[in-house]
């Protein structure tokens, strides 16, 4: 298996954790949002981005602690743009599609920071397992569209992504970055 193989796992779970707000009241505008996620293996950074993912948002900016956000991603929709690589994502040792088909993130708190900052914090799952995570989002209004931005670096071994032979960092790093902008229509005003 080549490292590229082994860094595409690992960013594909860094996209899962930056899928933050999307649809519920508000709706998702697939065409303009994107999940991408960034790993290294051997130092290398490797890009990669899931291709179908979904959001159920009810966001009141003026309540924001009011507010709720679920996201799911398909795991077996991510991609580093290699067939080989591609061919390894799904299986058990990374995202194991068979038994895990989509990652979840549930917000708990939503909180504003000011300027369009806010601070969503929620449970992030992943192949089973879930952990707590908190994550930045900026957003910024163009017409009737609200844009939703942020970063979010996961430990991919929290997750069991790249489990096995694949657990040592020395080939892959435990830290994925996982970026996201996430187009919205139906949210009030800033």
């Amino acid at each position: 298996m080549t490292a590229l193989h082994r860094l595409s796992p690992l960013l594909l779970a860094g996209a899962l954790a930056a899928a933050v707000p999307a649809q519920a009241q508000q709706q998702l505008v697939p065409a303009q949002s994107s999940i991408e996620f960034t790993a290294k293996q051997m130092g290398v950074p490797m890009q990669g981005h899931f291709r179908k993912f979904d959001a159920q948002v009810a966001f009141d900016p003026a309540k924001p602690a009011t507010s709720r956000i679920r996201f799911t991603v398909d795991t077996g929709s991510a991609t580093m743009g290699a067939r080989e690589t591609d061919a390894e994502l799904p299986k058990p040792v990374w995202f194991n599609v068979a038994q895990f088909p989509q990652a979840t993130f549930e917000s708990s708190t939503i909180k504003a920071l000011g300027g369009g900052k806010f601070d969503v914090a929620g449970k992030l799952t992943i192949k089973g397992a879930s952990v707590q995570v908190s994550v930045p989002v900026s957003l910024a209004q163009s017409g009737a569209t609200t844009t939703a931005t942020g970063m979010l670096p996961i430990k991919r071994l929290a997750f069991k992504i790249g489990d096995g032979e694949w657990a040592d960092t020395s080939m892959v790093a435990d830290e994925v970055q996982v970026k996201f902008k996430l187009a919205l229509t139906g949210v009030g005003k800033l």
